[in-house]
């Protein structure tokens, strides 16, 4: 766990942004998943930060990043950061939320965007009609809008396996460590509070002018909605490959850290 002392804040427009920061070098920006923190990329960041500079923030309302009071963007939020930190443009590299987040901030804020790396997602526009998805979903609402915590986080635990494994096939520490972070980001918010994220519209039909480097990396054990979008996006934008990670599902940077720092690590040095 990162102690509060490795942790540095930004001063946005609407209250701190917390953020980890490693290494040295060209910028590499990891960019968590939802109702978690920075802390999924535990087993990645040391690696990256060999060779690069590695920033990890807390997306606003995760974490130790502070709430929203006013409507916001992603893009925006992460686009501030890299300008306080006068270091772009970056490689951005985004696992689910993250991963919307990266693609939101290529087309919102190109210039700050050296390559991208998008996993277990496509664009914001996405939605995922696979049955168990959209039964996890049901779940997750009802539990949440009835106090269920206990209900939520199994629902929510349930993107660990995937559809194609039960939880006890994972190790037990990884639904362990997303349990801990996302009950953390749960308590920093009330029921009923207004969600004041500004969705970025208009995406798959922006995507043919992206032209830098794009990769996208899914776990082949996650939906095939969630894997056939991946590689839509990989094919709409100028310059996409896609890889995928055996024996893993919507987690690959924690299931699987070594093939997923490899796969990125090539992906830089190719760059």
């Amino acid at each position: 766990m990162t102690a509060a002392s490795d942790m540095k804040y930004f001063a946005s427009a609407d209250g701190d942004l917390a953020y980890r920061e490693a290494g040295a070098g060209e910028l590499v920006v990891l960019v968590h998943s939802g109702f978690v923190d920075h802390r999924v990329f535990d087993d990645v960041l040391p690696a990256l930060a060999r060779t690069h500079r590695v920033i990890a923030p807390d997306v606003r309302g995760h974490g130790a990043s502070a709430n929203a009071t006013r409507p916001f963007r992603w893009a925006d939020d992460l686009a501030a950061l890299l300008r306080h930190l006068d270091a772009g443009p970056a490689v951005l590299v985004g696992v689910s939320m993250g991963g919307v987040i990266v693609g939101d901030t290529l087309l919102e804020h190109p210039e700050l965007v050296r390559a991208a790396v998008v996993g277990g997602a496509s664009t914001g526009e996405f939605q995922d009609s696979d049955p168990w998805h959209r039964e996890i979903q049901a779940e997750t609402s009802r539990a949440l809008a009835a106090g269920d915590i206990e209900g939520w986080l199994k629902a929510f635990l349930s993107y660990v396996p995937g559809p194609h494994r039960a939880l006890d096939a994972v190790d037990p520490d990884i639904p362990r460590r997303l349990g801990e972070m996302a009950l953390h980001t749960l308590s920093k918010h009330t029921p009923g509070e207004q969600d004041r994220l500004v969705r970025v519209t208009d995406t798959w039909s922006r995507l043919p002018k992206i032209d830098v480097p794009v990769l996208t990396v899914n776990g082949a054990l996650d939906t095939p909605d969630v894997i056939a979008a991946a590689q839509r996006l990989a094919d709409t934008v100028r310059d996409g490959r896609s890889v995928l990670i055996e024996g893993t599902a919507h987690y690959p940077n924690m299931e699987r850290p070594e093939e997923f720092t490899a796969v990125v690590t090539d992906f830089l040095h190719a760059l």
